[in-house]
């Protein structure tokens, strides 16, 4: 049953139907109670009043036992579908039977000399009454049938559950009306968004929701809100890696169309020595694109695992090269004591651009500095350069995607702070990126989640 609709009728009506069966019982239980308490009163003051009858001389007693028993009178039954109830005897002290009323049985009713009590006559339970005139020396014995009871009390829960059992049809087109009506702003949304195209993704109106189907209007909304804009951001994504392809793929073509058509050595060598520049960037650029684009589709980033820093760097500073002959590139040997707790591919992915960014912003003759800064707190993993800075301007648009400032290499692209800032953050790591003071240049770093050194913790910045 996949039907909201049909899941709450049926719970509805099974939760009525139990309301009702146990409403029934209680009051089966209860009118039981009450109808045998007062039967049970009728019967004394019917045992009462004949013995008053008695008492007045208004009932003849037999003195002989030659003579038959006299006839009490009873009021007659009012209702005609049930036949006389009561029963009454008239007993003397030495046993014999001295009046009853019309269809009472022969046989004694009770034993008992007064009181209440049950016993069976002629194959029926009778509930009897007795009551004693020590000086008349007679018994009044009042009686009715107990099945006579239960038919009484059994027709009034009839008479109750009829007109209910009618009402149940009635009953369930109402829920089911009723339930209908309230499912009917769930309709509405789904009505509209079956009607939607794949391009419509503007957010959704259903006027005034319930509270119940307002949250799921507002994530869809949300959805819709996070779907276009990320479809307007891989647009963006797209131009420009467009643009900047664009451009080192003309330089390349021409190039090797020099290349082609020169004579002199020399002039052949420096075409090919530019190709070989605008292939660097061109790879460059595209494995930058690639990394970006995987860290947009990374769901999950992975499990942080204990990773020593310094030969990490090494072997980050190895595969990359200086990219310029003269570059120094030096590892604070606290870095080889020194372990984080990241993802790995984060980790590498951050730190390649890391460096090579400050490969390509260092003058000819300078060096790249890879050192744990304290100066920070808690202490960073840092890397500086000895290049020309950023200007104080644009340190909060470096980390935009495809942003070039008024410094940029001549290699670049826009895209290395991009993909380490968003590499970092995929690691829960804070990047830290400044000036420096002493000098011209850069100070880059971060926090990552877990920071050790040789001697010990050195304070985490956040809980792994």
């Amino acid at each position: 049953m996949n039907s909201i609709r049909s899941r709450l009728f049926v719970i509805l009506i099974a939760a009525t139907g139990l309301i009702w069966l146990s409403g029934a019982a209680w009051i089966y239980l209860d009118s039981k109670r009450q109808l045998e308490h007062v039967l049970d009163t009728r019967l004394m003051e019917s045992a009462r009043m004949v013995g008053s009858l008695v008492t007045s001389g208004e009932i003849a007693l037999t003195a002989r036992a030659d003579q038959p028993a006299a006839s009490i009178p009873l009021p007659e039954p009012a209702h005609l579908g049930y036949e006389r109830q009561l029963s009454c005897q008239i007993w003397s002290f030495d046993g014999r039977l001295i009046g009853r009323s019309i269809g009472a049985p022969d046989t004694e009713l009770s034993n008992e000399v007064s009181g209440f009590s049950e016993r069976e006559v002629n194959g029926e339970p009778w509930r009897i009454y007795a009551v004693a005139d020590r000086d008349k020396g007679v018994r009044v014995l009042v009686g009715d049938r107990l099945g006579l009871r239960d038919r009484l009390v059994t027709d009034l829960v009839r008479g109750l559950l009829l007109p209910a059992a009618l009402m149940v049809p009635v009953l369930a087109f109402l829920i089911w009306a009723s339930v209908g009506q309230g499912l009917r702003p769930l309709r509405r949304l789904t009505r509209g968004l079956k009607m939607r195209g794949p391009e419509d993704l503007s957010p959704i109106n259903v006027g005034t929701p319930p509270s119940e189907i307002r949250p799921v209007v507002e994530a869809l909304n949300g959805l819709f809100g996070k779907v276009v804009a990320a479809r307007e951001h891989e647009r963006s994504f797209t131009a420009f890696a467009a643009h900047e392809l664009r451009t080192p793929l003309a330089g390349l073509r021409t190039q090797v169309q020099v290349a082609l058509a020169a004579k002199d050595p020399e002039t052949r060598e420096g075409a090919l020595r530019q190709t070989l520049v605008a292939v660097d960037h061109t790879s460059r650029l595209v494995r930058q694109l690639l990394a970006m684009s995987a860290l947009d589709a990374a769901g999950d980033n992975g499990e942080a695992r204990e990773i020593t820093v310094g030969p990490a760097l090494e072997e980050v500073a190895a595969s990359l090269g200086s990219g310029k002959a003269s570059i120094r590139v030096e590892i604070d040997p606290a870095l080889y004591r020194a372990r984080v707790g990241m993802n790995r591919d984060l980790f590498h992915l951050a730190v390649r651009n890391l460096h090579e960014n400050a490969v390509q912003h260092s003058p000819e003759g300078g060096r790249v500095r890879w050192f744990l800064d304290e100066d920070t707190d808690p202490p960073s993993i840092a890397v500086e350069d000895e290049g020309p800075g950023i200007p104080e301007d644009e340190i909060g648009q470096v980390t935009h995607r495809f942003f070039r400032g008024r410094h940029r290499s001549a290699v670049g692209s826009g895209l290395g702070l991009a993909i380490v800032d968003t590499a970092l953050a995929g690691a829960k790591a804070t990047f830290l990126l400044r000036n420096r003071q002493d000098r011209s240049g850069v100070r880059a770093g971060f926090q990552p989640a877990l920071l050790e050194s040789g001697e010990g913790a050195i304070r985490p910045s956040k809980p792994v």
